[in-house]
């Protein structure tokens, strides 16, 4: 069975994550979107944003995008009786801060999908492990002298990934193939590390999506992080008023701030960096390709391509960007230059 996920109606209630992908390439849980549809029907699936025009969309099971499938969801698609599905067990995005809120079930339906009839590397006796029935580890992964609870929910661990000495992991947890934490991290469920990352300091309730760095002390809760973002030492984001009282995030749905709930912490779209010591006000959304520094808090906004309290000059957002994808053995694509350029010059004729 061929799965049409149709992606096109929500670019812009997911912004900052949507300006450069399609939302099925959100990371929540372990995999992202279109990883997990993947997973169930390798090579069957296929964009509306992609779909060729002599292609009649009623030959596909189509599905919104934003619709995150559960294992049990997924299973009953692959059954013969598959015509009446119900959604009840799966989850909606409408939200870019739902990628936090949802990321607890998440990791624990994209665990049980992947785990599922394999068998975990062995762990280093000298760490301290509780639960261990629900911890995963992919081959090729190190951790080192740390403490890893999963008694509150799962860990995985991916493969060629590294845990140094010190850290203290609280499940549900994920850590990305080949992605790094540095000695003394201190980890909160539920958190989501992708492949690429380095994780340091304080972490909660959080996801780095891919290539991105969180490297030192700071607090880092209930936010989500693009890709090819890099945190300055130091920075920390609050994820509570002072009041507890409702959070408003910006939308570029409704051109307003709105009501997120009472926790919200720092919404990061890809390409972006902050200086060391950066402190984010709650509910604050960064665009892309963003440099942010300065004396004093950043805006609670952060407009696209925003170099301190000026405008990013497009050549120098592409060259910087390159600089930090060398840093991790990649160069930037022209395919990626191209979809840049183009939002670049939507922007400026706004």
């Amino acid at each position: 069975m061929d799965i049409l996920l149709d992606d096109i109606p929500y670019n812009n209630s997911l912004y900052p994550f949507t300006a450069t992908r399609s939302l099925v390439h959100i990371r929540i849980g372990i995999l992202t979107i279109y990883e997990k549809w993947q997973l169930a029907f390798p090579g069957k699936i296929i964009l509306s944003s992609q779909l060729p025009d002599n292609i009649y969309e009623e030959s596909y099971l189509k599905i919104p995008a934003n619709l995150i499938p559960s294992a049990n969801f997924l299973e009953r698609i692959q059954s013969e009786n598959n015509k009446e599905l119900t959604t009840d067990d799966c989850k909606v995005l409408r939200h870019p801060w739902e990628i936090f809120e949802y990321n607890d079930w998440a990791i624990r339906e994209d665990f049980e999908m992947i785990t599922s009839g394999k068998d975990s590397e062995e762990i280093s006796p000298g760490n301290k492990i509780v639960s261990i029935e629900n911890i995963f580890v992919e081959p090729g992964a190190e951790i080192n002298f740390s403490i890893l609870n999963a008694q509150a929910g799962p860990i995985y661990i991916g493969r060629n990934a590294e845990i140094l000495e010190g850290c203290m992991i609280r499940g549900p947890f994920a850590l990305g193939e080949g992605s790094k934490l540095k000695m003394g991290t201190k980890i909160y469920g539920a958190t989501t590390i992708g492949p690429g990352c380095i994780g340091g300091g304080e972490i909660k309730n959080s996801i780095l999506m891919g290539y991105s760095n969180k490297s030192h002390d700071g607090y880092l809760g209930d936010s989500v992080i693009g890709e090819w973002c890099n945190l300055g030492a130091g920075t920390s984001n609050s994820n509570l008023k002072n009041t507890a009282g409702i959070v408003k995030v910006w939308s570029n749905e409704d051109n307003c701030f709105v009501n997120s709930g009472t926790r919200c912490g720092l919404l990061m779209g890809d390409y972006s960096r902050c200086a060391i010591n950066t402190s984010f006000n709650t509910g604050t959304v960064a665009g892309i390709s963003c440099n942010i520094f300065g004396n004093s808090f950043p805006p609670k906004y952060i407009k696209d391509f925003t170099w301190g309290n000026d405008t990013y000059i497009f050549e120098k957002a592409i060259n910087d960007i390159n600089n930090w994808k060398k840093l991790k053995g990649f160069e930037i694509t022209q395919t990626e230059i191209d979809s840049l350029k183009n939002f670049y010059e939507l922007k400026q004729q706004k």
